[in-house]
């Protein structure tokens, strides 16, 4: 994901879109649909194996609520990475949400999360349990559980994390680090 200017074409459009202007999300649907597209694959393959949203439905959806969403400011590039990592992260969820409610009384198995890393969530309750404790998080640090919502959910890079949030990759590795043991610990617990 390049880093984004106030004077760069992508955020003359997206201020332009903000404002209502439809040829303006047209024109911008080309430049950024390849870096969402890149965004929506990485978390899809982190999900659980046989999962119904592929990268492609994932970026169309997360379209679709953009659209569909009341006006949104958005400042940059970068600031809008970050709202589509948090719709991103909501559509998966509603998705781990209906494919649980299907299951519920089902065979199911629960996975315990590996204190060193999150990233391998790979079931439906782990991720519902994932997203519970993220709540929790927000409440007690919400820079923290944006990181975690860019990298986990988002599948962003530490210097684009950085970059989206404006604070050093130092910063957000130290709030990853911290998040990924803090989130572990809740999890567990909550079993």
């Amino acid at each position: 994901m390049a880093a984004d200017t106030k004077e760069t074409p992508v955020t003359q459009l997206l201020q332009a879109w903000s404002r209502g202007d439809r040829a303006a999300f047209d024109q911008l649907v080309p430049l950024i649909h390849n870096d969402l597209r890149r965004l929506a694959r990485q978390r899809a393959q982190a999900l659980v194996p046989g999962a119904s949203m592929q990268a492609t439905a994932l970026v169309n959806e997360a379209y679709l609520r953009l659209v569909d969403a009341n006006p949104i400011e958005f400042r940059d590039r970068a600031h809008f990475f970050a709202i589509s990592a948090t719709v991103m992260r909501q559509i998966i969820i509603d998705q781990a949400r209906a494919r649980s409610r299907d299951k519920r009384g089902g065979d199911w198995q629960r996975v315990e999360l590996d204190y060193a890393e999150i990233a391998a969530v790979s079931d439906d309750e782990t991720l519902l349990a994932l997203d519970e404790a993220l709540r929790r998080l927000t409440a007690m640090d919400a820079r923290k559980a944006k990181v975690v919502e860019l990298r986990f959910f988002a599948g962003m890079t530490n210097p684009e994390v950085a970059e989206v949030l404006s604070i050093s990759t130092d910063t957000v590795k130290r709030d990853w680090t911290f998040a990924k043991l803090w989130l572990a610990r809740e999890i567990k617990g909550a079993e």
